[in-house]
């Protein structure tokens, strides 16, 4: 699952994105890759690990809706997340 984010750019900033990517590892549990930052330069990046898979959909969600109440739009959404309201 992938859901990409942005928020509108400021008059001096280009704009910020989220990142959000859900998959799973080598030995089964699942990883939620966290990526944000300024449009053009590098993001910060947090990986998170879950044994289960509906753990790892619910912190998804979860980021995604933070970063929706703080302004961001999606942008792009690929995968499961369709079906959950991404």
């Amino acid at each position: 699952m992938h859901i990409y984010m942005q928020i509108a750019a400021a008059p001096d900033k280009a704009p910020r994105f989220y990142n959000l990517l859900l998959q799973q590892d080598l030995l089964g549990g699942w990883s939620l890759i966290r990526e944000w930052g300024q449009q053009g330069r590098a993001g910060r990046v947090i990986r998170e690990h879950f044994t289960e898979r509906e753990a790892a959909e619910t912190a998804l969600i979860d980021a995604r809706d933070i970063q929706l109440k703080k302004g961001f739009r999606v942008v792009f959404v690929q995968g499961e997340g369709q079906r959950r309201g991404a």
